[in-house]
């Protein structure tokens, strides 16, 4: 039963990765435009002769089919390509920034983290929570990019205490870090919070309350789990908002990293960039929810699956 469902689940996995691959390499050939003409640059006026050897070198003057299924090999491989623009393997211009990446998503996730657990756990009173929850309500509503600018007009422009961009030091980590936390903490305080308020009325909470259990002791070792569970089946938002603000926020505090290459490949047209950072947020996002799995059975061990601890933590 066991071996069953890790079967399953890799292939469940294979399927999402196959379905990113194949829509990047269908986006590739519905652009508009020859890839030849965007890797030559201002050399676009180069002869035919050329253009089509070019062609020849890179697979282009073979058939549809044969093309997806060389392209499915390579990333077999490990291969994404070539980028246009860079001239570099696609894996090194991802490998070049991956580290500022996850520098800003590993800052942002422990910032929301914390500002999520001081609301849900150490708030206490109708009107601080009240006044907690219209905070975090702004939060999720503000688009990233209002919120670094906002940031940066206070405390790097008006204070001076950050720098106003570039990656050097950890100093300017903090404003592209908050900000991508902000949007992040508001949704988990919520959701922590209800899970908390959920908690308080099963009937564990009244055991453990007889048995001396005081409110750190409950909350640290009964209702807090308990309130994880929900939580836990955030974390595709949450790593599409730590991938998606990275995008903006990059651009915004001129960080480097692969928001601003995505970007740039978007821009110039660099096809085979663009297509190697859809399918490695893919990959992403496959692992992320493998591990979300393993996370319910740690967290609860009587959950066995996903819709078991969704429907538990109901």
């Amino acid at each position: 039963m066991i071996v069953r469902r890790i079967l399953e689940r890799v292939a469940g996995m294979v399927v999402v990765v196959w379905g990113a691959a194949t829509a990047a390499f269908l986006v590739l050939k519905l652009v508009p435009g020859d890839p030849v003409d965007v890797m030559l640059g201002v050399s676009a006026q180069a002869s035919p002769e050329l253009k089509q050897s070019i062609r020849a070198e890179l697979g282009l003057d073979q058939p549809l089919i044969v093309q997806y299924l060389s392209y499915l090999a390579r990333l077999v491989r490990g291969d994404f390509g070539t980028s246009y623009q860079l001239r570099l393997p696609v894996t090194d211009v991802i490998g070049q920034q991956l580290g500022y990446t996850l520098q800003l998503a590993a800052a942002s996730l422990a910032i929301a983290l914390v500002i999520a657990l001081v609301g849900a756990v150490l708030v206490h009173g109708r009107a601080s929570r009240g006044i907690f929850s219209v905070l975090e309500l702004l939060a999720i509503s503000s688009p990233p990019f209002w919120i670094g600018l906002v940031l940066l007009s206070i405390f790097a422009f008006g204070l001076g205490w950050f720098p106003v961009a570039g990656a050097d030091g950890i100093q300017s980590l903090v404003l592209p870090a908050v900000t991508i936390a902000l949007p992040v903490a508001g949704i988990l305080g919520q959701v922590l919070r209800t899970g908390l308020e959920d908690a308080e009325e099963q009937p564990f909470v009244t055991t453990a309350r007889a048995r001396g259990a005081g409110s750190a002791r409950l909350v640290l070792r009964h209702t807090l789990r308990h309130a994880a569970i929900p939580a836990l089946t955030l974390a595709g938002y949450i790593v599409g908002s730590l991938l998606g603000g990275a995008v903006v926020v990059e651009s915004v505090f001129a960080r480097p990293g692969l928001g601003r290459v995505a970007l740039a490949a978007i821009t110039n047209r660099d096809l085979p960039v663009v297509m190697g950072i859809i399918v490695f947020t893919a990959i992403v996002f496959v692992l992320v929810n493998l591990v979300v799995d393993l996370a319910y059975r740690a967290v609860d061990p009587r959950i066995e699956t996903p819709t078991t601890a969704i429907r538990g933590a109901r």
